[in-house]
């Protein structure tokens, strides 16, 4: 007899009296798992330790303020595969959509009904793991970023190559957006490490004061809260490689212990009296220029030079020509696929107004460009009409012609266009909310909501 599955789920919140409710009537379940939190840092501190719950329910308060918003990136940040559900007496859409860009899967109005939503919600969430696979190549993604037949990518695409013959440490720079870490995922499937840990770090989205923990372990009660000896991520990616993105935010206490570290080639957990020897391939990435923080004193100069190695830079998408309509088809083919929709083509409009617009978002927006387009095409080609207004930046060199204005001259509010899109999805899947959640990747319980307040409306027979 196969025993049952366990999902942890975690309740965080302000509000203690609520959490006992929650924890009464989900706790009914059996199969639930459930971990109350006083205080984010607490839940961040396990995150960093390595749990992985199946579900958050986050009690955000009667006003989430910007302390949330950063609480839910950060969550995000550390659990890409958590469910995170947030709670709040706060009835404002605008609130909602905006947490959601942070990072939240649902946003719910808190009232008589929620505990019953909640666990609706959390027997859609809570489905077997499925068990993880060695990592044997790039990923699909990687594999796309890397297309391009301008010369600048042609020159990174052998710089890869010429990377994953060697155990030398690469750099990489480049603009936010422009696939650092795809890159260096790549670097690792080429290499004689493929099959080895590919462990990823990144170092901005980790509070400062568990840096050191994160990276180099510690030993049970080493510091308050640490009940159990925590693997480093050095340790953790022993005979793989390991990939510190945005290394130039790293303040310069670390940086003295990281030379330290890769100096001599061992670990010193905290709290433990011996060191860990550790065999990694290190990438490091930022978008800052090194050379120019090392002169300025805020980057040390001798850890500059001991990771600088092979340098590889990525160009910006505007940089490279009509590479981003080779992108753009690579991206909704995929999209397509996963999705089960129909693949489309852009039309001749479509294509000029990708080439014309620069993408300061680089490789990041324009895949999440073609995929809302994809969603709300129809037909057999992607027009113009379907791209989302593309605002290029209002001043430098990079500026280009704004979108088309709405019919008093002013531009649509992230709000207007999120319920656009949402209206117009429901138009397409012709009333069917399941179906619509499905293809805007969010609950059906936040299109309800809005059809019942009025901002959407069910199409008529």
């Amino acid at each position: 007899m196969i025993a049952a599955a366990t999902f942890e789920i975690w309740l965080l919140g302000y509000n203690e009296a609520y959490s006992s409710l929650l924890s009464h009537q989900l706790g009914r379940n059996p199969d639930y798992r459930l971990r109350r939190f006083a205080t984010v840092p607490l839940a961040l501190t396990s995150a960093i330790e390595g749990e992985r719950p199946e579900a958050i329910i986050f009690d955000c308060g009667p006003t989430p303020d910007g302390i949330v918003h950063q609480a839910v990136r950060q969550l995000r940040e550390l659990l890409p595969q958590t469910a995170i559900f947030l709670v709040s007496t706060q009835a404002d859409i605008s609130t909602a959509v905006e947490l959601m860009r942070h990072g939240a899967s649902d946003y719910l109005v808190k009232d008589a009904t929620t505990p019953d939503r909640l666990w609706q919600l959390l027997a859609q969430t809570c489905q077997p793991r499925s068990t993880p696979q060695p990592h044997k190549g790039p990923c699909p993604e990687a594999a796309s970023v890397l297309l391009g037949e301008h010369a600048s990518m042609q020159h990174v695409r052998e710089l890869i190559g010429k990377a994953a013959r060697t155990t030398i440490t690469v750099s990489i720079t480049g603009e936010t957006g422009t696939g650092k870490e795809l890159v260096a995922q790549a670097i690792h499937a080429q290499s004689g490490r493929a099959g080895q840990p590919f462990v990823a770090v990144n170092m901005a989205a980790i509070p400062r004061e568990l840096l050191e923990s994160e990276l180099f372990g510690h030993e049970k009660g080493a510091f308050t809260g640490a009940a159990a000896r925590r693997i480093g991520h050095f340790e953790a990616a022993s005979g793989g490689t390991l990939f510190l993105d945005e290394i130039g935010d790293l303040e310069l206490t670390l940086q003295a212990k990281l030379l330290r570290v890769l100096q001599e080639r061992v670990v010193m957990r905290l709290g433990a009296s011996k060191p860990v020897p550790f065999d990694v391939r290190l990438v490091v990435a930022t978008h800052r220029d090194l050379a120019a923080e090392a002169r300025a004193g805020r980057f040390r100069e001798d850890l500059y030079y001991r990771l600088l190695g092979l340098p590889i830079e990525l160009p910006p998408l505007r940089a490279r020509g009509d590479d981003r309509l080779l992108l753009a088809d690579s991206f909704v083919r995929n999209f397509s696929h996963l999705n089960h929709l129909p693949v489309r083509s852009f039309d001749a409009e479509a294509k000029r107004r990708l080439l014309a617009y620069p993408f300061p978002g680089n490789v990041r927006e324009l895949k999440a460009v073609v995929e809302l387009a994809a969603v709300l095409a129809d037909g057999s080609h992607i027009r113009a009409a379907d791209l989302p207004p593309l605002q290029a930046p209002a001043t430098g060199r990079d500026a280009s012609p704004a979108a088309a204005p709405t019919a008093n001259g002013s531009m649509p509010s992230l709000r207007e266009q999120t319920l656009a899109i949402m209206q117009s999805v429901l138009l397409q899947t012709q009333g069917d909310v399941v179906a619509a959640a499905g293809r805007l990747r969010i609950g059906r319980s936040t299109l309800y909501r809005l059809l019942q307040s009025g901002h959407l409306r069910l199409p008529q027979d």
